[in-house]
């Protein structure tokens, strides 16, 4: 397929949760981009950014998963992940991973057109507004990385405010850990499960029908808590109250 003169083209990462968990995710960012003009690409063979290894300390299977991503994300366009945490995994830990190696110089490159999904909606094509619509309340919760090593929060909560007919709620609490942390919920299930647990209260006292946050893995963890509390308020990926897709999995 050709790219139309002036049209941006991106890769579209869309992360091993989404892939096999959470595939509406993909296809909401996709849709997302394309109603902004953008051509999407997924390349065949992307796999994993390799953090799950590299967070378990073990280097050497990182290092070739990572290094396989490199080789499928070549070339010019712009790669763009519904996940702050996988993005960070090549923002800030591939140049730790590659440092001394023949991945160094593709790492930077890499680096410099690697954005999360809000970020590159709000930063890199200056939108606020993606014409969304949701009938009730939300509030947003800032997922660890994102907000940590990215800076996230802003350009979510810019988009989140132009939804139609949506109330954007405070989120008491909102940039604390959900308990999640990827490997830690399992190493660490008390803690895990005691800081859900403040999350949780901090949701039940913002009585929104919705908890919107951007990574698969928040979601997740938050949806379990709420879900075993009988609670009636969901929790939604970003992409998908964007993309209208809110009611796609009840």
């Amino acid at each position: 397929m050709t790219t139309k003169p002036g049209r941006r083209r991106v890769t579209l990462f869309v992360t091993c949760i989404v892939d096999q968990v959470y595939p509406g995710i993909g296809q909401a960012t996709a849709a997302l981009l394309e109603s902004q003009g953008v051509e999407v690409r997924v390349p065949r063979g992307l796999t994993c950014c390799g953090q799950m290894a590299f967070n378990a300390g073990f280097r050497d299977e990182a290092y070739a998963v990572a290094g396989r991503t490199i080789e499928v994300l070549r070339g010019s366009d712009d790669v763009v992940l519904p996940s702050g945490s996988c993005a960070t995994m090549i923002r800030h830990l591939y140049p730790e991973l590659f440092q001394r190696s023949p991945y160094a110089g593709p790492t930077a490159d890499l680096i410099s057109r690697t954005y999360e999904i809000s970020e590159y909606l709000v930063d890199v094509l200056g939108v606020a507004d993606v014409g969304a619509r949701y009938s009730g309340s939300l509030a947003y919760h800032d997922a660890c990385h994102g907000l940590r090593f990215l800076g996230l929060g802003r350009q979510a909560r810019t988009l989140l405010g132009s939804v139609a007919g949506a109330e954007v709620k405070p989120l008491p609490g909102h940039d604390q850990c959900c308990g999640f942390g990827g490997l830690f919920a399992v190493k660490q299930g008390a803690i895990s499960e005691a800081m859900l647990d403040q999350k949780l209260a901090g949701i039940a006292e913002a009585q929104a029908d919705l908890i919107v946050t951007g990574d698969a893995s928040c979601m997740t963890q938050i949806a379990g808590g709420l879900s075993r509390k009988g609670s009636k308020t969901k929790a939604r990926h970003l992409v998908e109250v964007l993309a209208n897709m809110t009611d796609a999995r009840q």
